[in-house]
Order: C-alpha cells, then sequence, then structure tokens
C-alpha cells in the first residue's frame, strides 16, 4: 500500500488500499447512506401515482389534469441528471449527495402546502431537478470506495434501492392516506430525508479519489483513508497518490475525448432504448392484462411482478457480471428481453406463461438498467464518473417519456395486444445490437 525509498517521503496509494481494504462498518454504513439516498429517489418517483386518486378526489379535478404533473417530475429529473451530475464531478460527491437530500427534504415538505394543480406542477419539475443527480452521484462514490472484484456487485445492489423505495411508497401511502390524508405521505417523505441528510453531514465520506485528483487539502484523503484503513499511518510528509490523471476539461465535453465518444454514444442509445422499454411496461402493462380479460388484482398483480423479477435481477447479475462480464451478460439480458416481451402478448390466455413472461422481462429490463448504469461507472474515469453516469441515464430518461406517449399513441391506433408487445421488443432488440457493437469497440 505504500512505498518509501531511501531519502523519499512515504507514498500511499489509493487505488492498492481500496483493492486490499476488507469490508467492514465503514463500508457498510457507506452503502447504507447511498442505498437510503437511492430509496428516496424511488420512493418520490411513485409518491405522485400513490397520491394521485385522493388528491382528485379533495380537489374535483380530473385524472387528465394529472398528466402533466407526472410528467414534470420526469423531465425535472431528466434534465437533473444531465445539468447537475457534472457538478459532482467539479465539486465531489459528499456535497452534491447531501445538498440534493435536504433539498427533497424541503421540496417533499413544501408539497403539502400546495392548493392548485399549476402550484403542484411546478414543485413537482423543481423537485424532479434536484434528485436528477442523487443515482450518478450514489453508483460513483459506491464504486469509488470497492475493489475491482465487488465493485459491480455494490454498485447495483445500492441501486436496488431506488426499486426497493418505489415499492415502499406504495405501502406507506396505503397505510397514511386513509388514517391521514394524502399531505401525510408529503410530511413523512420530508422528514426521512432531512434525518438523512442530517445523518450524512456526520457520516458520508468522500471519494478519496476525488479529492486527490483535484488537489483537497491532504488532511481531508487522510481523514477518509484512515477510516477506511485504520492501520494506515499518514501525515504531513506522506504523498497520496492515485493512478489516474487529473482531467482539465469540462467534464460533459471531455465525454468525447480520449477515444471515448463511440463507447459514449452507444452507452446513450442501449440507456434510451432501455428506458423506453421499461417505461411502457411500467405504464401499460396492468392495464393492456386488464384489457385482456383479467381482473382489476390479477392485472395490478401481473404488473407488480415485473419489478419482482427486476428486484431479482438488480440483486444476481452483478455476480455474472464480474464472471463474464458486461457485455456478454447484457447482450444475453435484452436478447431474452425482446423474446419475453414479443410473447407476453401470445401467451397472455395462459396466466403461467404469462407471469414467466413478465418476470423474465423485469429480470433483463428492469434488472437490466442499474448494470447499464454501473457499465457507464467502471469505463469512465474518477473525473468523469458522475457526468458519464448522469449524462447516459439523463439521454436515457428521454426514452422514459417517449415509451408511455408512444405506447398511448398506439393503443389509440387500436393496435392489438399482441402487436404492441411485439412493437415494444424492437428497443430491447436495438438494445442487444448495441451491447454487440459495444463488445466489439471495447
Amino acid at each position: 500500500m505504500s512505498s518509501q525509498a531511501r531519502g523519499a517521503a512515504p507514498t500511499v496509494n489509493v487505488d492498492q488500499v481500496v483493492e486490499q481494504g476488507r469490508f467492514g462498518a465503514f463500508q457498510f454504513g457507506l452503502l447504507l447512506l447511498c442505498g437510503l439516498c437511492l430509496i428516496i429517489d424511488g420512493f418520490d418517483v411513485q409518491a405522485m401515482g400513490y397520491v394521485a386518486p385522493a388528491i382528485i378526489g379533495d380537489w374535483g379535478v380530473s385524472k387528465a389534469s394529472l398528466g402533466p404533473v407526472f410528467g414534470a417530475g420526469l423531465f425535472g429529473m431528466l434534465l437533473g441528471s444531465l445539468v447537475l451530475t457534472p457538478v459532482g464531478d467539479r465539486y465531489g460527491r459528499r456535497p452534491v449527495l447531501i445538498v440534493s437530500t435536504l433539498f427533497f427534504a424541503v421540496c417533499m415538505l413544501a408539497t403539502t402546502q400546495v392548493t392548485t394543480i399549476n402550484q403542484l406542477l411546478v414543485l413537482r419539475f423543481i423537485t424532479g431537478f434536484g434528485l436528477g443527480s442523487i443515482m450518478p452521484n450514489a453508483m460513483a462514490l459506491v464504486g469509488e470506495f470497492s475493489p475491482s472484484s465487488s465493485r459491480v456487485t455494490r454498485m447495483m445492489l445500492v441501486s436496488c434501492g431506488f426499486t426497493v423505495g418505489a415499492a415502499a411508497g406504495g405501502f406507506v401511502s396505503a397505510a397514511l392516506i386513509p388514517a391521514y390524508g394524502w399531505h401525510s405521505v408529503f410530511w413523512v417523505g420530508g422528514a426521512v430525508p432531512l434525518l438523512l441528510g442530517i445523518a450524512m453531514l456526520f457520516w458520508l465520506p468522500e471519494s478519496i479519489q476525488f479529492l486527490v485528483l483535484r488537489r483537497r487539502p491532504q488532511a481531508k484523503a487522510a481523514r477518509w483513508l484512515r477510516k477506511l484503513d485504520p492501520s494506515i499511518a499518514v501525515d504531513a510528509s506522506t504523498r497520496i497518490v492515485v493512478k489516474e490523471a487529473k482531467a482539465d476539461g469540462m467534464p460533459v465535453a471531455e465525454l468525447f475525448r480520449e477515444g471515448r465518444t463511440g463507447i459514449t454514444l452507444l452507452l446513450w442509445l442501449i440507456s434510451f432504448m432501455n428506458l423506453i422499454n421499461l417505461y411502457f411496461l411500467s405504464n401499460w402493462l396492468p392495464t393492456l392484462i386488464h384489457d385482456a380479460g383479467y381482473p382489476t388484482g390479477m392485472a395490478v398483480l401481473i404488473g407488480t411482478s415485473l419489478q419482482v423479477g427486476g428486484v431479482v435481477g438488480t440483486l444476481t447479475l452483478g455476480w455474472f457480471i464480474n464472471r463474464y462480464g458486461f457485455t456478454k451478460v447484457l447482450g444475453c439480458c435484452f436478447v431474452a428481453a425482446c423474446v419475453a416481451i414479443a410473447l407476453i402478448g401470445k401467451v397472455a390466455a395462459v396466466p403461467a406463461f404469462l407471469f414467466i413472461a413478465v418476470v423474465v422481462a423485469g429480470f433483463c429490463i428492469v434488472g437490466g438498467q442499474p448494470a447499464v448504469n454501473a457499465l457507464a461507472g467502471t469505463y469512465y474515469p474518477t473525473a468523469l464518473r458522475s457526468t458519464g453516469i448522469g449524462w447516459a441515464l439523463g439521454i436515457g430518461r428521454i426514452g422514459s417519456v417517449v415509451g408511455p406517449v408512444i405506447g398511448g399513441q398506439l393503443i389509440a391506433m387500436q393496435w392489438s395486444n399482441a402487436s404492441l408487445f411485439v412493437a415494444a421488443a424492437v428497443p430491447a432488440l436495438i438494445s442487444a445490437l448495441t451491447v454487440a457493437r459495444l463488445h466489439r469497440v471495447r
């Protein structure tokens, strides 16, 4: 970990310390704090869907009037991913995560005071914009404290918090709304991140690689080094080094330099196509299954199985990626997703086959997206990691807006369920072909 020639200052290599570090209380605390950040991120994305019926009844507004409110939150997250993630590469993961979490808390508490659709729309956009930087910075920070042997697994494990938060929002809302009204969801949704933000002020570390590359005071890097490995002796004469060189340009522009252009564009295309599928299925699957003749409860259950498959995929794909590599695993995932999605409309009359097709689609599509994010996180160097993940996710989130809209247009054109799911399989096929191209480029 450290070396010292005669008469030379002792040197500590951060990358070696991380590679040789053991998983202990410090690493667990980092995963917990970053995982909780993503849980509140997922909670927010689904919160409006859970409280929408209560707001409609309370305010006496139409269902259609809430459509722009849903879109405003997603559009805000899209812009936040593009605009705010370079801030993490310039000023650090820690301040961005803390400020974003506290900002989210304030926005959720402010939502309890809105009285009109327009106020709600504006606040949802602002909230989404602030949340756009959480996932890229949380995944980058976890990756920078993880040895290569478990880096992908830990990044995907933390990203699973998003799905957990989305599911938790349903349970919390179901318990609170009947007893205390829809405002209570936002009171709880504001109090929890407020406490989390305060905890992060004390315990969330900063990336040591970032501190060294940005030439921040050595005492800051030494503090987190000793947390990572208490046996390390670091004093004023110690040189703390990393294997990477400092990037001086604008982070977004650097995504297209030093031979990174091709892979950057391919990552964007994969994320875009996969999120078209993810949000088309998440939004329209229960409705289409209901139209196929299933009762509402069964349709919701089948829709939920998509997310169950996604959780299983997120928790298991990291192991396969560590063993076989990103492109082989993702290529197989998207080919399987293409087949499974196309079959949903064909096997809808047989519940068992329908459940299997939906779970496989969720495993590959929902579970595959954290893998795509992790691929960006492992490809880009420290100075570009947050920007690389954030821009791939931001471009992908254009697909999250496009997917449900295209689905609605095709439904309006009275396409059959079988034809709709065959069409939905096309983005997965494009993703598979793009991964094959990425494999050759890398």
